[in-house]
């Protein structure tokens, strides 16, 4: 059993990491912007429903909508990024896996999914009528385990090892990690103020290595 007020702690960073994430959404108001890169927008969008699912994960009164509902919004995601990264090798080669803005994303929302479909009868099926990890923590730390644990494994050593690179990006000089890649090449003159404020490429970077631990926390306790 894990004791609460851990995955509390988990959870209230989840919170954080989305109303940042919002924020840059309505700061940026990508609606407005038509020639802002999907890659920009997406990252944020997906970056404010991984947080949301997860707080809902940690703790049961976060929790917002039923695990079913989770399951289609993150196999979308999932095959939004994975088109992405097959877009960004078409250019860059192997490169998109190791130092592309979508690969992350690709292995984050994938391991969301996973969470969700992979989630062991009993906890999927509990008492709060969910049916999936929508159940909160309680599953998690309790009876819930997950199927494939050797996955759960692979999953936890991927976000891992990008968290690690993204700490690495945001301690070199003048770097900010995968996102400041498109706002250099392709944001308009004429858009958001990319690089200031809640828009700092370095703010996303940061919610990606919350998410990436967080993630890897969760994916390691349910083995």
């Amino acid at each position: 059993m894990i004791p609460s007020w851990i995955l509390g702690i988990f959870a209230a960073i989840m919170i954080v990491v989305a109303a940042v994430s919002a924020a840059r959404l309505v700061a940026a108001r990508p609606w407005q912007h038509r020639t802002r890169p999907a890659a920009l927008a997406d990252i944020d969008v997906a970056h404010l429903l991984m947080a949301i699912a997860m707080a809902g994960m940690l703790v049961l009164g976060l929790r917002t909508l039923p695990g079913g509902a989770w399951e289609v919004v993150f196999g979308v995601m999932t095959a939004w990024f994975a088109y992405r990264v097959v877009r960004d090798a078409q250019v860059s080669g192997v490169r998109a896996l190791a130092g592309g803005h979508c690969a992350p994303h690709l292995i984050h929302a994938g391991a969301m999914l996973y969470m969700f479909v992979a989630v062991s009868a009993p906890a999927a099926h509990g008492s709060d009528g969910t049916g999936g990890m929508g159940g909160g923590m309680s599953g998690m730390s309790g009876m819930g385990t997950l199927s494939l644990p050797f996955l759960s494994f692979l999953f936890a050593l991927a976000l891992v090892g990008y968290s690690i690179w993204d700490l690495d990006q945001l301690s070199g000089p003048g770097v900010t990690g995968h996102y400041s890649v498109a706002v250099a090449h392709v944001a308009p003159a004429s858009g958001p103020a990319d690089g200031t404020g809640v828009l700092t490429p370095w703010v996303a970077t940061g919610g990606r290595i919350a998410m990436g631990v967080t993630m890897a926390f969760m994916l390691l306790i349910m083995i």
